[in-house]
């Protein structure tokens, strides 16, 4: 069996889905690649799946029983092989569950089935996390795509008249992030108009950190009105991201978020985790669109 599962439209929009971290490795349409290319370069991912936990974990580890286990930044589903539950010609469902390898950072039982969805100018995920255990399950789930900045590639400028605009209003206010990933309790500005940030390579230091937002879609704009857009079911947290010189944009959706700096507690007790009760299943889900592209 390849490593990467391949999905097609009847428009001929095509979407490649890697078994490693269920993660969407190219979404093309009328010839043109939407997802970022993944050059190590300048960041070797493409769209990673973020789970059991979003963010960096104070001091590299969750806490758990009173126990402590090692935890790298963003959960470690996007660095492990996911088994094909289900497929057919424009949907495959991917599957991650406990192990051995996973108790070892993260001492729950668990299943997490991500279904990826190609259609005309739209791509479809459907995220399903269940407990099977007997205890509850503290967890997290966020999803991490990139794409192009500029859309047609080539090098990138502020004023170049690319942006993000929100469904709502949001404040204009991030948090701080400080060593290791670790928020901070101060805020620093940006230049948000009401809905609509202005894209600057120079705004991005550390990812824009949207807690809380009211909005449920947003839209990365490009010159002349056309945009990718990010639909979102039970995210409640938005993120803005890219490195100052990378040619690539992610806006990202997290159910959970980073550690607060100094937090010791147990995982079950981190800001933003949800608890999964014995025989519970939550569902998650983000839509992408092209407007005015492919």
């Amino acid at each position: 069996m390849s490593d990467v599962i391949e999905l097609a439209a009847s428009d001929g929009s095509t979407a490649r889905i890697a078994l490693h971290g269920a993660e969407p490795v190219s979404w093309r349409a009328g010839g043109r690649e939407y997802l970022w290319s993944g050059d190590p370069a300048h960041w070797n991912r493409h769209a990673p799946w973020l789970f059991p936990v979003v963010g960096a974990s104070a001091e590299g580890r969750i806490r758990a029983g009173g126990r402590d286990y090692p935890m790298a930044q963003h959960g470690f589903a996007r660095d492990l092989p996911f088994a094909v539950a289900a497929r057919s010609a424009d949907a495959a469902t991917l599957r991650l569950t406990d192990s051995d390898e996973t108790h070892a950072h993260y001492p729950f039982a668990f299943r997490l089935d991500i279904t990826a969805r190609i259609r005309p100018a739209g791509l479809d995920f459907a995220v399903e996390v269940e407990n099977p255990g007997p205890d509850a399950l503290p967890y997290a789930v966020g999803f991490h795509p990139a794409f192009p900045w500029p859309f047609a590639g080539g090098a990138r400028a502020a004023g170049g008249g690319y942006a993000v605009a929100f469904e709502a209003a949001e404040a204009p206010r991030v948090p701080e992030v400080g060593a290791g990933g670790l928020l901070l309790r101060e805020e620093r500005g940006v230049p948000l108009d009401g809905r609509v940030l202005p894209l600057d390579p120079a705004l991005f230091t550390e990812a824009l950190v949207f807690r809380n937002a009211r909005s449920r879609h947003l839209r990365f704009t490009g010159p002349g009105g056309a945009a990718i857009r990010m639909a979102v079911e039970d995210f409640p947290h938005l993120a803005v991201w890219t490195k100052p010189t990378a040619p690539f944009l992610s806006l990202e959706c997290w159910t959970g978020h980073a550690d607060w700096a100094g937090f010791t507690g147990e995982i079950a007790e981190r800001d933003s985790q949800r608890l999964l009760a014995p025989g519970e299943r939550a569902r998650h889900a983000v839509r992408l669109d092209l407007e005015g592209l492919g």
